[in-house]
């Protein structure tokens, strides 16, 4: 049985609280079901997975995540003489 600290729990509460309100318009689970991608209306991604300490327990991770902005190209010419 998976076993999470409780400090743990509170943090990913924490997190989660912050995306309260937020449209959801996707979500992903791997296969394994070792991790949830939830995607949000303003762009952010909420990532939760399952991996195990250096110990091999079970570690719960939560993470939200920004897309990068797309950086507009830089158009470089070259002039030979």
């Amino acid at each position: 049985m998976l076993q999470i600290s409780l400090q743990e729990l509170r943090r990913v509460a924490d997190s989660l609280a912050t995306l309260r309100g937020q449209m959801v318009v996707g979500a992903v689970m791997r296969s394994d079901r070792r991790q949830l991608r939830v995607e949000l209306g303003d762009g952010r991604m909420a990532v939760v997975s399952i991996d195990a300490d250096a110990d091999g327990r079970p570690r719960l991770e939560f993470d939200v995540v920004r897309r990068p902005a797309e950086q507009p190209q830089l158009e470089v010419r070259f002039e030979s003489a």
